[in-house]
């Protein structure tokens, strides 16, 4: 799942080889500047899409976004 979030935000937030370096215990936000708010939404818009999940508004917080384990871990439990 780490590789398929390293993908999503690779492509979502333009990353190109920087997403390359992203590992479980990398920071999320605060760390990388290009997500923000229009960002996050584009990133579980594209979850939906691509496991055909619903993504609730109560369900996101900032512990899900905090690192690319935190949003791996919150993708795999949905799916």
């Amino acid at each position: 799942m780490i590789e398929t979030v390293k993908r999503i935000l690779r492509d979502s937030l333009q990353l190109g080889e920087r997403a390359d370096g992203l590992v479980e215990e990398s920071p999320l936000l605060g760390e990388v500047p290009e997500l923000d708010s229009m960002a996050v939404v584009t990133i579980l818009t594209l979850f939906e899409e691509e496991f055909g999940i619903e993504v609730n508004d109560e369900d996101i917080s900032a512990e899900t976004f905090a690192t690319v384990g935190s949003l791996a871990r919150f993708l795999q439990e949905r799916v």
